[in-house]
């Protein structure tokens, strides 16, 4: 890998931009390291799933740009950043990364809210009499 690798990842409103270089595994997320932008252990697993899913986990450093959305819909985007980013260093991680469910990006957003309803769905109570 002559230079680094950059991708984009989407999940809900959160958009974030990957670039992936040759390191020894560091992950910065916004200048912070990975651990303190997401403290919970499920969503460094999330960031950390593309690495384990093709066994390259200190092969690489990761910086990456978050904007929009919560800490979930980041965190799904970084992962599917870094996966779309490590299809570029070697298209040979291709069916790892496709058995993982990693390179699909996941449609689901909020629904938008109706005209005369109080939300997307719900409506005001019914009364027959």
């Amino acid at each position: 890998m002559e230079k680094q690798k950059n991708a984009v990842g989407r999940r809900k409103e959160a958009v974030t931009r990957v670039f992936l270089s040759k390191g020894d595994g560091n992950i910065s997320i916004n200048g912070k390291d990975y651990k303190t932008y997401f403290p919970l252990v499920y969503l460094q697993n999330q960031v950390e799933a593309p690495f384990k899913s093709i066994e390259a986990a200190d092969k690489f450093d990761v910086v990456v740009n978050a904007t929009g959305g919560g800490v979930k819909g980041q965190a799904e985007a970084v992962k599917l950043g870094i996966a779309r980013a490590l299809l570029q260093v070697n298209p040979e991680y291709r069916p790892a990364l496709k058995e993982a469910g990693l390179l699909t990006r996941d449609p689901r957003s909020v629904e938008r809210k109706k005209p005369g309803k109080k939300k997307a769905r719900k409506s005001f109570q019914f009364s027959k009499r």
